[in-house]
């Protein structure tokens, strides 16, 4: 059960609760959360379980597990290339969790809502040198002693305790928003659909977003999958922690769009500034005459980040350890510090990239920042995901799939769910990753 919830929490992060409810502004609203839910069964499932097949099958590191699936092909390069991309996804990541760190404590001190230009504080706190690079650093820290504990004492007892807290966090803030004045309109925006608003632009964003959210192809999956014992089924714990992504996702909007509703300046379509720079003014005009709630609401909102952030820099922090572990037979905490040390590194680039390194912009005038986004997203995410999927689906002896799907035979599927499995794996997974990987060039 503890690494199940950890896998979910591996899925569920600021993906869920920052980028969805910007990429569902942006997008249309309802029509968009249609597509996405389209997205994550047709796209979603099946390209989860492919890689749950990988990890369980060899109980071993991704690089190590295509190497014994596919002894002396290059295939075993994907499982490189996903810990090179999740190393460098670690280490912005971390930045942008520390900023949501800092605004936590800020929330706590009650400094957030005495904040009269929400604009100004993220621009100096971001474009500083040494204050966000303290919270990146203490946040990876905070995800070392986690994983330094090991699976059992550390990943597994930590998701239990976390995932349940998150949900509950979530449906407060979710109840706490209904009552909000601009609920209703949030509520349309969200569960009325209008069809027109769907372009071949929403549709790839909501493919993108389903990609992205899910955490599929970096190698996360297979590694938590390696840990999963020989009566989980597959299938339906893909399922499950699809289905936690995609409702943590929905309750996101809950939270969001009616405090969006609720002032007259601002839009859905906030973008990438919503959680910096528009909710902590939405908090403070909405809560004016309350203070008391303001704080509360606000303190909450922002927790709820830290351990959503929390849960996807441990699965992203244990694959490059389960390798070093593994691969070099190295004490846990040894293996640990190595992935540490490289995203503490790689992640202080980052977060300078935003104060005196701002200027320099390596690849194609884009930021340290905004080149590593550009390679994992745009080059390695979609790639990986178009690898995963031929392997699988073409590579992989059908006896092979058929055996982890059923569980060595124990596990009795209805017959359609094999083939359509690999219908899906072998056709719509790689085309549809095709086009996000065109779209983004």
């Amino acid at each position: 059960m503890g690494i199940v919830l950890a896998t979910a929490g591996s899925a569920v992060g600021l993906g869920n609760i920052w980028r969805f409810p910007v990429e569902t502004g942006e997008n249309g609203g309802g029509a968009f959360i249609v597509v996405y839910l389209l997205c994550v069964i047709l796209l979603g499932v099946p390209m989860m379980t492919a890689e749950f097949i990988i990890g369980r099958r060899t109980h071993t590191n991704i690089a190590s597990a295509y190497e014994q699936l596919a002894p002396r092909q290059p295939w075993y390069l994907t499982g490189y290339a996903g810990m090179l991309c999740v190393t460098l996804i670690l280490s912005y990541y971390s930045v942008v969790a520390g900023w949501i760190l800092k605004f936590c404590m800020s929330a706590f001190t009650g400094q957030l809502s005495r904040v009269t230009d929400a604009t100004a504080f993220f621009a100096d706190f971001s474009g500083s040198a040494i204050p966000p690079l303290v919270y990146t650093v203490v946040f990876l820290l905070i995800t070392h002693v986690v994983i330094e504990r090991g699976v059992q004492n550390g990943i597994e007892r930590f998701s239990k305790l976390l995932m349940p807290l998150l949900l509950v966090l979530m449906l407060m803030l979710a109840v706490g928003s209904m009552l909000m004045p601009g609920a209703k309109q949030g509520l349309q925006f969200l569960l009325y659909p209008d069809f027109t608003k769907i372009t071949p632009s929403v549709l790839l964003s909501a493919l993108g977003q389903a990609f992205f959210s899910l955490s599929i192809a970096i190698g996360c999956l297979s590694t938590y999958a390696s840990y999963f014992k020989s009566d989980v089924p597959l299938v339906k714990t893909a399922a499950n922690v699809v289905g936690l992504d995609t409702l943590v996702a929905i309750i996101s909007g809950f939270i969001i769009f009616p405090a969006v509703f609720s002032v007259s300046d601002v839009g859905p379509d906030a973008g990438p500034g919503l959680v910096f720079v528009t909710l902590p003014s939405i908090f403070n005009n909405i809560f004016s005459h309350a203070p008391v709630l303001g704080y509360v609401f606000s303190l909450m909102f922002y927790l709820l980040l830290v351990l959503a952030a929390l849960t996807s820099t441990i699965s992203m922090h244990e694959e490059v350890t389960a390798f070093f572990y593994d691969r070099y037979h190295i004490s846990r905490r040894r293996a640990a510090s190595y992935m540490t040390v490289a995203a503490i590194l790689l992640g202080s680039l980052c977060s300078l990239s935003f104060g005196p390194l701002a200027d320099f912009r390596p690849l194609a005038g884009r930021t340290i920042f905004d080149a590593f986004n550009d390679v994992t997203a745009m080059w390695i995410m979609p790639l990986s995901g178009i690898v995963l999927s031929v392997f699988v689906g073409w590579r992989l002896p059908r006896k092979v799939v058929e055996e982890e799907l059923t569980n060595n035979g124990t596990l009795h599927l209805p017959r359609f769910v094999v083939p359509s499995f690999l219908f899906l794996i072998r056709w719509l997974a790689p085309i549809a990753i095709a086009s996000i990987f065109i779209s983004e060039l």
